[in-house]
């Protein structure tokens, strides 16, 4: 069962308005977007740990 987790997240003020605008430009919700950039990430990293 896939679980979702709730967190308080704070932001620099700069990297937030940064982050809103990237969401607006992908039709994603601000939330959609985070998520969307740390899976982005976390599969860049697995992918990186399997390279020899």
């Amino acid at each position: 069962m896939d679980h979702e987790s709730r967190i308080t997240l704070r932001l620099p003020s700069d990297l937030h308005a940064w982050l809103v605008a990237q969401a607006k430009a992908a039709h994603r919700s601000l939330n959609s977007e985070i998520v969307h950039r740390l899976e982005g990430e976390r599969t860049a990293a697995q992918a990186d740990a399997e390279s020899p």
